[in-house]
């Protein structure tokens, strides 16, 4: 995400000064983000993947190639250099530089990540009545006692990655 801070209203830049990492933030302020950050993005992309791809591939070799894929389709421009949060991107053709932590150090980094968590939870939201009986609308995919309690009665969703180890998924057969 590139940010063009020129464009901004005062209040606009006064709330992307309380920007820091959205894994700390309440799910009510990254919403309320959310329509600041796009409005103060010159680009924006976010790469979604599927479920079967992170179980064949791997959660971290997908979220990597994800984030390339971003990157390229940001199309920054030759002088620019990406931040990006914690990873170098082996096989990226844009430049960037890793940042360790940078959601929490990094105003871009911190804006992606609220567009990231905003995107996923509005879809974990929005399917959360296609999955009855998983409460998909209140953890969004994390992993809490409701959740855990849930995977334990009726089992695991399409949903769900099958590559994903937990105590909950361990006291299940997971075929097919």
């Amino acid at each position: 995400m590139l940010i063009d801070y020129e464009t901004l209203s005062r209040s606009d830049r006064r709330a992307l000064a309380g920007l820091h990492d959205s894994k700390q933030m309440k799910p009510e302020r990254r919403e309320e983000l959310f329509p600041v950050v796009l409005k103060a993005a010159a680009r924006t992309s976010i790469v979604v993947r599927c479920v079967r791809g992170i179980d064949t591939r791997g959660l971290h070799v997908t979220n990597i190639a994800a984030l390339g894929a971003a990157l390229e389709r940001l199309e920054p421009e030759d002088e620019a250099t990406c931040l990006v949060d914690g990873f170098s991107l082996r096989d990226c053709a844009v430049p960037h530089r890793a940042v360790i932590e940078g959601d929490g150090t990094s105003a871009a980094i911190a804006a992606a990540s609220v567009l990231a968590k905003v995107t996923r939870d509005r879809y974990m939201r929005g399917i959360a009545d296609d999955h009855p009986g998983w409460g998909f609308d209140e953890h969004v995919g994390y992993s809490t006692p409701e959740h855990r309690r849930a995977i334990e009665q009726i089992g695991i969703s399409p949903l769900h990655r099958r590559s994903f180890q937990s105590v909950a998924y361990s006291q299940l057969e997971l075929t097919g």
